[in-house]
């Protein structure tokens, strides 16, 4: 991939980084306490329990090859902001989305909105970045992903899980992200959510306590990091990225899943 030149994006996403600089030195992944750190590849396992696991990759891809990606992405995806339903509501979805795929899949709806899907060949960087992720996570075979642009602090994705029957009962799903950092949340599912129902479009009622309890985890996805759900998660366990003021910069996340 031919190299970008980084502009003002990598200056402003540094000024998000450097906000949170201090308190991420203090307050590492809150799960990471209760998980299995593997010293040689920096990669954090956390056992979810009942067959549920989330694997964090915090240096999966080279600081300068991140920037090269963001910006390739940020300038090239035709991004669009789609206007969805949620609980019988029209309303703007809050962040910017693309989504690609390989021929012949079922077709992705997710809150009234179907979009369209793009190939892996107008976008050859995302095959690149694919080939990285699969050598990464052996037996994956990821064939479409959702890309998602958070253009600052008030660009969000509420609770909510994936778990669409074209991902089938246990579905891994490889979430990297590049620019600004942003917290991701998880936190247990209530047994009285239905299953198959999401709340994709309301944001989290308020920050969770430093001091939480093994049924909420919490992340902060860093520029170039991976991170991966597996087994159960999508079942038993809802995720977000909630509103953050100090995240004033660009934030791309791309999110693989395999279409059954």
């Amino acid at each position: 991939m031919a190299t970008v030149t980084k502009l003002n994006l990598k200056a402003e996403t540094d000024d998000c980084r450097l906000h949170r600089e201090s308190e991420n030195e203090l307050e590492e992944n809150e799960a990471v306490a209760a998980a299995t750190r593997d010293s040689k590849t920096k990669k954090v396992v956390v056992e979810l329990g009942n067959g549920s696991q989330v694997i964090y990759m915090p240096r999966f891809l080279a600081y300068d090859q991140s920037w090269n990606y963001l910006e390739y992405l940020n300038k090239n995806i035709p991004w669009n902001r789609p206007t969805i339903r949620v609980f019988g509501r029209s309303c703007v979805q809050p962040r910017d989305s693309c989504y690609v795929a390989s021929e012949g899949l079922p077709q992705l709806a997710y809150s009234g909105y179907q979009p369209h899907a793009y190939s892996w060949d107008e976008y050859p960087p995302l095959k690149d970045i694919l080939d990285a992720v699969h050598k990464a996570l052996p037996g994956s075979r990821f064939n479409s992903l959702l890309l998602n642009r958070y253009k600052g602090g008030d660009d969000y994705v509420g609770w909510h899980a994936d778990d669409e029957k074209l991902y089938g009962p246990t579905p891994e799903i490889a979430s990297l992200s590049f620019g600004c950092e942003r917290e991701f949340l998880l936190k247990k599912r209530p047994d009285k959510t239905p299953r198959g129902k999401t709340t994709s479009g309301e944001p989290p009622k308020k920050r969770p306590k430093k001091n939480r309890s093994p049924d909420q985890h919490s992340f902060v996805l860093k520029h170039g990091s991976l991170l991966v759900m597996r087994g159960y998660t999508q079942r038993d366990w809802l995720h977000s990225v909630p509103k953050r003021v100090k995240a004033d910069s660009v934030r791309i996340n791309l999110t693989f899943r395999l279409v059954l």
